[in-house]
């Protein structure tokens, strides 16, 4: 059962690393390594999975797609805009040379990102801040 927790805690830290390396490079996605991480964390040791549900990444790319399901349309621009980006920049690399079959893979890929974004992830109204009464 040791080597079990064990497993669970490194294959967590891994996640977790890719997941933090998926905030800055856009071509590794960011949510699902956090989800694995709290499942991995969950079922390894309790004080992990406190402490990074407790984080600031978790609370910014996690948190409301794991309460509600949903995300809202700001996340969803940023992800789908840095996306398109990183892989535009491929695309035009990859085209400027002559190479066609990964150009058309590169774009399906593009493609299934932004129909699951915004088709399969429900959209959530932004929370509005109440401001106090004077």
């Amino acid at each position: 059962m040791k080597i079990k927790r064990m497993l669970f805690v490194v294959l967590g830290c891994v996640c977790l690393a890719l997941g933090c390396i998926g905030i800055a490079l856009p071509i590794l996605p960011t949510v699902p390594f956090f989800l694995a991480t709290v499942f991995f964390f969950a079922n390894s040791s309790q004080r992990l999975h406190d402490w990074f549900v407790g984080t600031t990444m978790y609370r910014r790319h996690l948190e409301s797609y794991v309460q509600k399901k949903g995300m809202m349309m700001k996340t969803k621009l940023t992800i789908v805009g840095s996306v398109t980006v990183m892989m535009g920049i491929g695309f035009f690399l990859m085209f400027r040379k002559g190479i066609y079959i990964p150009c058309v893979i590169l774009a399906v890929v593009w493609l299934c990102h932004v129909l699951y974004f915004f088709f399969c992830v429900k959209t959530i109204p932004a929370e509005t801040e109440v401001l106090p009464e004077r």
